[in-house]
């Protein structure tokens, strides 16, 4: 074995100080290949705990140590290594464990018994139950983006968001503010619905199973969450809400159907987004996709794309996600212009922001989708052009924008320019989208690259109308010109700026009802329809109708030969009072080849008479983002039977203050959420037009390996396995310690044991102080302990959790370094500062101190300022350039008197010996 594994001295060290029972540890360690990156943590170990003596008991203290620091380290990673570790727990012999206790500095922390008891103290008095609102006092609503429960449960990546907001919670109670800190689940959902179909199970069934696993992960690691606030989006008491704001927005003439051209995969069963579908196959399973025109339900959010825009500049948001969501709104500034179809009464409106360019158009290209593409197209291009568009409109969005080579065919027809009268040839290109804009666009390739390539490969002519301001400089012809310059070739619009040319071509335009100003943008309305099972049902009905002069009693459209017509263009609104409508139970719930969904084929449920007609359900599903679009609001007031918050909820606890969750919401579900807020903001049901005051997106934590963690790389770590192994303490600390909250990091393993030290050193450190009671400080530990208040204090309000931490770890060495004679007044501000990041440890600390009730609303610290202030600076002196010694002065001490100080440096005093000092540079 060693031969093989134990490539250096300080490994053959290790096994040779260890005795049987420990050498076992680390074999099976070695056997296993989940230890193989263990490995690294050896010399760490030995480096640290190793040193050359002869003194059997000091090897025998070292040894301990070792295995101590072995636990803490590796125990998490499987069951095999744990159970190794209680055989070493279980053969070691008292010696042993005062060996390691004298390497921890004093008694071993017990964090198993001290978090089971504080979590169930907080359970039984309810200590983090949302107060009654005290209009005497400022609020603090502080969310986290609500998880979808999926049935591999958390890994540690997801506790991080959840820490950070508890941390400012539990911060802002011990500051005076009312909290609200609510925790639910995003439970509907395709993974929800896949999971169920691979086990067999019910949805529901699944859900709730793994809403239990999720909610007992989140009650380990001590988050302060009010669980009676607690909602499921799957709840029917919330589905029947959502279904309600639905109603709103179809009353406000917000949601309507329409034909859309969407992404069907018949395999899947199921609508795709462009994200999804890779070269005209799914992403999930490589099945064909097909871009088919489906009946779906709009919501029509470009209605509030200028309002959605607007209302971002007065938040504290990331100005990525700003920029994120100001360029998925698009909005963009330019002229319409019309390009009448030669020899038809039909036009083609293009859009288009540099209307100065308008007499540089060479082509027009329209979209495969475009409906005019049969009106412009010869009856000699016709066949290509049929085989061009039905190639082309089964590829994505996506596929068909992120693709370099652009294609089009050329339709044998022509446009008349709006100004010049000139004949314009009109292309059908893959690169224009019949879903942005209007479908169509004026191609100048002198002034744009993507026109240029195109007109490049299929030998379009190319007239440049804008050159260079600076004179003598000529554009360059392998490439569009697209800056901003001059008009030429543009006649009467020659010599104009491009600021002013664009505003007399616009004019002219709108002067000859030929085109003008218009504001577009790219945000397209939502499609809310899903083909699947798992999501609230619409509260939508149509009437159905059958053959002239068939008695509605006599027939029943449930059954098969049953000849009918559901009238689709007649919607009907589920009244409020019959809400919430349930989905049926069914036991086969797989998507199939009807685009209607699996729901058309619950035919007791889809069909039903009333006042002796019948009717038809609307069997789409509501999206999973339905859900979270509102559920903060539900929060508020969670119980509430007869509304979906309450007026004066609202205006206690809204708007949300700090909302925290991953960048990847940084768009949709921010929007949407936006979206509907001010709409009930419209409607009255709100007194506030934004929902989310401050925003805040926690950093991706990678796998050991530095990839995202996933099961398929085998690099997830189990939160379960670090809180037994080590604590919820240590995780939390860690999670936070890492480095900044916003920044992606790697898991590192080793640098867990380092929060656990600390906590262990705070333990003793309180110990310290209730044994020896001392009264009195020195003013140096009163010095620090005022600085790090301020710096815990500042940095926790900054949400530098990571230098908070730091400066904690200094004052608690600091107190140790006191060796017994640790002041009371500084352990217990120690244990309220520390309290918000590892709150089982900071209860237990309080507790030692002889406190009866929970810290978590006992005063923050204060510090005084002046303490904080030093009255000495640290100075560097350096002769002829190098740094020879520093000196500590008093910071407003004079040259004269730190001059007299650097010459008691014995490096100086050399450097000067026999010499004439010619030159002095004091900088104060």
């Amino acid at each position: 074995f060693l031969s093989v594994w134990a490539t250096n001295k300080e490994q053959v060290q290790i096994i040779r100080i260890m005795k049987p029972s420990s050498r076992a540890l680390v074999v099976l360690m070695a056997s296993s290949t989940l230890f193989r990156a263990a490995f690294a943590y050896v010399p760490l170990a030995t480096k640290r705990f190793i040193t050359p003596s002869s003194s059997s008991s000091s090897r025998l203290a070292q040894r301990s140590a070792l295995v101590n620091f072995s636990k803490r380290s590796f125990a998490f990673h499987a069951t095999e290594l744990r159970s190794a570790v209680d055989e070493q727990q279980t053969s070691a012999s008292p010696t042993d464990d005062a060996a390691v206790s004298a390497a921890s500095g004093g008694p071993i922390y017990d964090f198993k018994e001290v978090e089971k008891k504080w979590q169930e103290y907080w359970h039984e008095n309810e200590t983090f139950k949302t107060p009654v609102r005290n209009p005497e006092k400022e609020k603090k609503y502080v969310l986290d983006m609500f998880p979808y429960p999926s049935g591999s449960g958390l890994h540690v990546g997801h506790p991080e968001g959840y820490t950070a907001s508890d941390v400012m919670s539990r911060y802002w109670r011990m500051k005076g503010f009312d909290v609200l800190h609510p925790m639910g689940w995003d439970s509907f959902g395709l993974p929800a619905e896949q999971f169920a179909i691979n086990t067999g199970a019910q949805p529901a069934e699944t859900t709730e199973k793994n809403i239990a696993n999720f909610k007992r992960q989140l009650k380990m690691l001590g988050f302060s969450y009010d669980w009676d606030k607690e909602i499921a989006t799957t709840d029917i008491d919330y589905v029947k809400w959502t279904q309600w704001i639905f109603l709103q927005l179809y009353k406000k003439g917000l949601a309507e159907q329409s034909s859309v051209s969407v992404n069907w995969c018949p395999e899947l069963g199921t609508v795709l987004a462009n994200e999804e579908v890779i070269n005209g196959l799914s992403e999930r399973g490589d099945f064909p996709v097909e871009r088919l025109p489906l009946r779906q339900w709009l919501l029509k959010i470009t209605d509030y794309a200028d309002r959605l825009e607007a209302g971002l500049e007065n938040l504290d948001w990331p100005s990525g996600t700003m920029t994120s969501q100001k360029q998925w709104i698009g909005k963009s500034e330019g002229c319409n212009a019309d390009f009448q179809i030669d020899g038809s009464d039909e036009k083609i409106t293009v859009f288009t922001t540099r209307a100065d360019t308008l007499m540089g158009v060479t082509y027009i290209t329209l979209a495969p989708e475009h409906p005019l593409i049969s009106a412009v197209t010869s009856p000699e291009q016709k066949e290509e052009v049929d085989s061009y568009v039905t190639t082309t409109s089964s590829r994505s969005d996506l596929d068909r924008t992120s693709s370099k080579d652009k294609t089009g065919v050329f339709t044998g027809g022509y446009g008349i320019h709006p100004l010049s009268g000139e004949k314009v040839p009109i292309w059908v290109g893959d690169y224009v989208l019949g879903s942005y804009g209007t479908g169509a666009v004026m191609a100048v390739p002198a002034h744009d690259q993507r026109d240029f390539e195109f007109a490049a490969k299929y030998g379009l002519d190319v007239i440049p109308v804008v050159k260079p301001k600076k004179e003598g400089v000529e554009a360059a012809v392998d490439e569009a010109f697209t800056e901003a310059g001059i008009a030429f070739n543009s006649g009467e619009f020659d010599g104009l700026t491009t600021a002013k040319a664009k505003k007399a071509i616009t004019y002219k335009l709108k002067e000859q009802e030929k085109g003008g100003p218009q504001i577009t943008y790219k945000l397209r309305d939502w499609v809310f329809s899903r083909q699947r099972y798992w999501g609230e049902p619409i509260p939508i009905y149509f009437p159905v109708e059958f053959a002239e002069g068939v008695n509605h009693d006599e027939v029943d459209p449930k059954d098969d030969d049953c000849e009918h017509t559901i009238v689709y263009d007649s919607p009907m609104p589920v009244d409020e009072s019959e809400l919430p409508l349930k989905l049926p139970i069914m036991e086969d719930f797989k998507p199939g080849t009807d685009p209607s969904g699996c729901l058309a084929r619950a035919k007791d449920w889809r069909y039903f008479k009333k006042d002796g007609k019948w009717f038809a359900r609307e069997t789409n599903t509501m999206p999973q983002w339905a859900g979270s679009c509102w559920y903060y609001f539900r929060y508020t007031d969670n119980k509430n039977s007869e509304a979906a918050f309450s007026s004066k909820a609202d205006e206690d606890w809204m708007p949300v203050d700090l909302y925290i969750g991953g960048a990847e919401h940084a768009v949709l579900h921010l929007l949407y959420a936006r979206f509907w807020h001010q709409v009930l903001f419209d409607l009255g049901y709100t007194k506030h037009s934004e929902p989310f005051q401050k925003l805040v997106h926690q950093g991706m934590i990678l796998g050991t390996d530095g990839e995202k963690m996933s099961k398929s790389r085998g690099n997830v770590i189990n939160p379960d396995d670090v809180v037994d192994g080590q604590g919820a303490d240590a995780l939390r600390l860690y999670e936070m310690f890492m480095g900044p909250l916003e920044a992606v990091k790697p898991w590192q393993t080793s640098q867990v044991a380092g929060v656990v030290r600390f906590q262990t050193k705070v333990y003793n450190v309180m110990k310290n102080a209730v044994e020896n009671n001392v009264t009195e400080m020195s003013e140096e530990t009163k010095k620090i302990l005022h600085k790090t208040m301020k710096k815990v204090t500042e940095d926790t309000e900054a949400m530098s959790f990571n230098t908070a931490i730091s400066a904690m770890m200094v004052l608690t060495n600091h107190l140790q370094s006191l060796q017994g004679n640790v002041p009371r007044e500084a352990a217990e501000k120690l244990a309220l500062m520390v309290s918000p990041f590892a709150p089982h440890l900071g209860e237990e600390c309080w507790s030692m101190l002889g406190n009866d009730a929970t810290l978590a609303y006992h005063p923050w610290v204060e510090y005084d300022e002046e303490l904080c202030v030093d009255n000495t600076i640290k100075m560097g002196v350096q002769v002829n350039g190098k740094v020879r010694g520093e000196i500590e002065i008093a910071k407003d001490l004079d040259q004269a008197g730190a001059m007299a100080e650097a010459m008691k440096l014995q490096r100086v005093e050399a450097q000067l010996d026999g010499k004439e000092i010619k030159k002095i540079i004091f900088v104060p």
